[in-house]
């Protein structure tokens, strides 16, 4: 939900690095949005909107610039830049696409909101200078020539790493990158750890093991160096000369881990951690480390084939190309334990960002995520619908998930499967229903009764998934007859006569859609609506006063009976209050309603 994600940015730490500003002004414009978000209608404010995907986005790219490497956004300066520019105009166009002027807001809100809505316009398009002096500072310290400290000292203070603790956190940071990267073979990554260690070397302290690092006089080239731990295998324990990452995150000399995995083991040897995976990601950085000790020492270092396999990765993917075809095998597998484990392991990956939803379909996940909606084990078949849910907020992997026959399915677990899955499937289906030819099918697929019973039997959450998706699926003329003639409308007029449920809100955005179908009408007419529409209309928020009043328009414009149970239940004085201080929505109906009573009273 975007107030969800708003929340999340808020409660981000104050950016530091090249890239404070724009994180800064991304995060500002996002918290003067939040007022905004509270009054979204349920179509706007569902997990699959282009305003919560554009704010998904944001957080994402802030979690990203938090976390990352201080000295690769600066070498990749602009390239951040445009990031933030596109996710600027993401979020400034899913404004565009929302008709907040509408909305029942303060005059000062909807003020705040154009102003803010004029800030992401300009900021999508790219206006920060580039910092001139520190990318001529960078390229003097890059290269081979005498570095000055001043120089340095200046980059530190660019880059804010001014105490061991950051230069800690920066190691950290091009550490994590090559985990997620499999590091760069153009030698970037050597580029930044040389400068990171040029930084080091600025910086006063009495840590033993930044010595052990520090170059070498030619004198002690003949002495038998003490090999840093963080440099040996703890398998061999000897120093590593082709160092590699295994999925639990710990490093090892790849021929001794590759025998091991030989072996036919499937834990992590140190820490005994099974192993997600057993490809194996090259370590560039604490290889070039190893290389840059070796020279200060006087050691020469064997080099080794690279393996080429494990320099084919997914990119843009938490996963390598080898770790998603493992997952793949396992969805396969006839083995419910694996296929549980790798629909939970996707399920996560699907939820984390938006290249993983892409990776994770162009390896072929969701046809078989598909074939394990039928799976007779409750927590796999929770997974797989949550999974596809997540796939399903990239807009190409909807089509595919179509394709591959998921609707009758999904529509089976809304029926039998756990509450969490249920509550999933329904999601799962609003998701899929924003493609209007998806309306179709899935009101076909005879999604509509079960939706209806999770309103009626659902947790909290549950009923407003199921509210939510009969809501999108109505506006399909052929699904407001399908709910109707399956009692919808009786558990709504529920929820209106006894509000404490808290699905009030929900209950009058369904029965404003449904009254203007005839069949609707006649359905809402019989059940007594009057007293409930008119008590919401003396006591309701805005939002709920303005759409009790369209449906006692739509009812009393075609069935005079309903007109004189208006009068009767006091409805004219109510209506006179909302047609002076109501939205402008209710205000209209309101005024209609009194002059449909007007001309009954002259006839």
């Amino acid at each position: 939900m975007p107030n969800r994600v708003a929340d999340e940015i808020a409660a981000l730490p104050e950016p530091r690095g090249p890239l404070r500003r724009p994180c800064a002004d991304l995060s500002r414009r996002v918290r003067l949005l939040s007022p905004l978000l509270d009054h979204l209608p349920a179509s706007s404010a569902s997990s699959s909107s282009p305003l919560a995907d554009a704010l998904e986005a944001a957080r994402d790219l802030l979690r990203k610039t938090r976390d990352g490497s201080k000295i690769d956004q600066a070498m990749r300066f602009d390239a951040f830049l445009d990031e933030f520019a596109s996710v600027n105009s993401q979020i400034h166009l899913a404004l565009d696409a929302l008709p907040y002027s509408t909305f029942d807001m303060p005059q000062e809100l909807q003020e705040q909101v154009v102003l803010v809505h004029s800030q992401f316009k300009r900021a999508s398009t790219r206006t920060d200078p580039p910092d001139s002096q520190l990318s001529k500072d960078l390229a003097w310290a890059l290269s081979d020539k005498p570095t000055d400290p001043a120089l340095l000292n200046r980059i530190s203070d660019k880059l804010q790493l001014h105490t061991m603790a950051d230069m800690k956190n920066e190691s950290i940071a091009l550490h994590n990158m090559v985990i997620s990267t499999a590091g760069e073979p153009d030698g970037c990554v050597e580029h930044m750890s040389s400068l990171l260690k040029k930084l080091k070397d600025c910086v006063v302290t009495d840590d033993t093991a930044n010595d052990a690092l520090a170059s070498r006089s030619a004198s002690i080239k003949h002495r038998s160096p003490i090999i840093p731990d963080e440099f040996r295998c703890p398998i061999s324990l000897e120093l590593m000369q082709d160092p590699v990452i295994v999925s639990s995150g710990q490093t090892y000399e790849r021929s001794c881990i590759q025998k091991w995995l030989d072996s036919g083991h499937k834990t992590c040897p140190k820490t005994q951690q099974p192993l997600s995976h057993t490809s194996l990601t090259p370590n560039f950085v604490l290889k070039s480390l190893i290389a840059q000790w070796c020279e200060a020492n006087g050691i020469e270092l064997p080099k080794n084939k690279q393996n080429s396999r494990d320099k084919k990765v997914a990119k843009s993917s938490d996963y390598d190309h080898a770790g998603l075809v493992s997952l793949m095998n396992r969805l396969r597998s006839g083995n419910q334990d694996e296929q549980r484990a790798a629909a939970g392991e996707i399920r996560l990956l699907a939820k984390r960002n938006v290249n993983n939803r892409i990776c994770i379909a162009e390896a072929g996940a969701i046809p078989l995520l598909v074939n394990l909606l039928s799976s007779s084990d409750p927590r796999t078949q929770e997974h797989a619908v949550t999974a596809l849910l997540n796939l399903s907020i990239h807009e190409n992997n909807k089509a595919s998930i179509v394709d591959s026959h998921a609707i009758p399915k999904i529509v089976e677990v809304l029926k039998s499967g756990s509450m969490e899955a249920r509550e999933n499937a329904a999601a799962t289906l609003f998701s899929l229903s924003v493609v209007d030819e998806n309306k179709v099918t899935i009101g076909a697929a005879g999604a509509i009764p079960p939706l209806i019973n999770l309103l009626c039997d659902g947790t909290p959450r549950g009923k407003k998934d199921a509210a939510t998706a009969i809501f999108n699926l109505c506006i399909y003329q052929g699904n407001k007859v399908r709910a109707v003639k399956a009692g919808v409308v009786i558990h709504l007029m529920n929820f209106l006569v006894d509000p404490t449920g808290g699905m009030i809100d929900e209950a009058l955005s369904l029965l404003s859609i449904l009254a203007g179908n005839p069949e609707g009408k006649v359905v809402i007419a019989q059940s007594e609506p009057i007293p409930p529409l008119v008590e919401v209309i003396k006591t309701g928020s805005p939002r709920n006063r303005e759409n009790a009043a369209a449906i006692l328009w739509l009812l009393c414009s075609a069935d005079a009976e309903q007109k004189f149970a208006a009068k009767a239940a006091g409805a004219e004085d109510a209506l006179k209050e909302l047609s002076e201080t109501g939205t402008d929505r209710a205000k209209r109906k309101a005024s209609s309603i009194l002059e449909l009573m007007r001309q009954e009273n002259e006839a």
